[in-house]
């Protein structure tokens, strides 16, 4: 597979940062050319980013018709961040930030304060623990604070509509009220389909043409409204290994990895390195490259700029990073087909989709 590293002058946080730019925002980062040049054309009374989750260009490419209403529209294909995930990137397109700068890296990740790895999305005796060591300025603020209209809807949040239909029903809801606004509008297919059954088969197919459908129907309701569709990542198919069948890279662990099956984090026992870096040669030779902690950071894997203050410490000593097709689970229950957060091109590379509606 094609190996391809973040383009931190070319991704989702980039975006993210064009459209702070478009409200009159200093944004953390710089913005993104294409979404500048498509923001400077003309005032829109609404710009709406429709996030679908897992969408990315080889999922299009795959499954949908070249003439069709996403490629027919599409402006160019640009970099998620690294690991190429939905913490990761997602949040990069709510704040403008790369994951080194926030500290969301990946699904679950260890918290010093608690001597625990801790699931970014999941709230844990009433608190999402995430929000409380790693906060971030969002988008949406920050907008708002401009004196702009800022919203942000998805399956999870009010009106919590029930079906794809009800969702995009809600985004033309938004559109027509008064003022200039921002819509951020995620919805978590087909992603969830495609690590249920996969990325290439009919299950896949079928749900993403259902969603081009949809926002075909949509776009064609709208007026005076730029929208764009985008994705967090890229999927593939992806075989399981697991963790603790391995008891020699068992054995040369602090406590279990990190972040995600295809970005691991690796704390090593002392006098152990020797020990792993042979035994994942051995095991995970051409699949998983393994990385110091030195050279995460040399590299900038997870971006550029000033680090969070909690970044080095959920780094680990080591970073095991996919660049074939395996993904390495924690726990033998986990059942995906498709996967995600690995440096491979198909998982990094998503499109930038534009329909403009006067």
């Amino acid at each position: 597979m094609e190996i391809l590293y973040p383009d931190y002058d070319n991704c989702i946080a980039n975006l993210s940062c064009s459209v702070m730019k478009h409200f009159g925002v200093t944004p953390p980062n710089p913005g993104l050319s294409l979404a500048d040049s498509l923001l400077s054309e003309r005032r829109y009374k609404n710009v709406v980013v429709l996030l679908l989750d897992g969408m990315g260009n080889n999922i299009i490419e795959a499954n949908l018709a070249p003439d069709g209403f996403f490629r027919s529209h599409l402006v160019g294909t640009y970099s998620s961040v690294f690991p190429p995930t939905t913490v990761a990137a997602t949040t990069a397109m709510d704040s403008g930030l790369f994951p080194v700068q926030s500290a969301w890296l990946g699904w679950s990740c260890y918290f010093p304060e608690v001597d625990e790895n801790i699931e970014y999305f999941v709230d844990i005796n009433g608190e999402r623990l995430a929000w409380k060591y790693v906060p971030y300025w969002s988008i949406y603020d920050r907008i708002k604070d401009a004196g702009f209209g800022a919203h942000y809807r998805a399956p999870f949040t009010e009106p919590y509509p029930e079906d794809f239909g009800a969702f995009c029903r809600e985004i033309k809801r938004l559109c027509a009220e008064d003022g200039e606004k921002y819509i951020h509008a995620y919805w978590d297919q087909p992603d969830t389909v495609m690590h249920r059954k996969g990325c290439f088969g009919e299950s896949a197919k079928t749900k993403v043409r259902e969603l081009e459908k949809a926002v075909e129907e949509l776009a064609n309701e709208l007026t005076d409204t730029l929208l764009l569709i985008t994705a967090d990542h890229g999927h593939i198919d992806s075989p399981k290994a697991v963790v603790t069948h391995y008891p020699d890279i068992m054995e040369c662990l602090v406590r279990m990895p990190s972040i995600e099956p295809r970005c691991l984090n690796l704390f090593v026992k002392d006098g152990m390195e020797e020990q792993l870096k042979a035994a994942f040669k051995e095991h995970f030779d051409g699949k998983f490259m393994l990385m110091s902690k030195a050279e995460v950071k040399e590299r900038q894997l997870f971006g550029k700029g000033a680090p969070h203050p909690h970044f080095d410490g959920m780094l680990g000593d080591y970073i095991a990073v996919a660049i074939d097709d395996v993904s390495i689970y924690n726990m033998d229950s986990k059942n995906f087909v498709g996967a995600h957060a690995g440096l491979t091109k198909d998982e990094m590379i998503i499109p930038l989709i534009a329909v403009k509606k006067d």
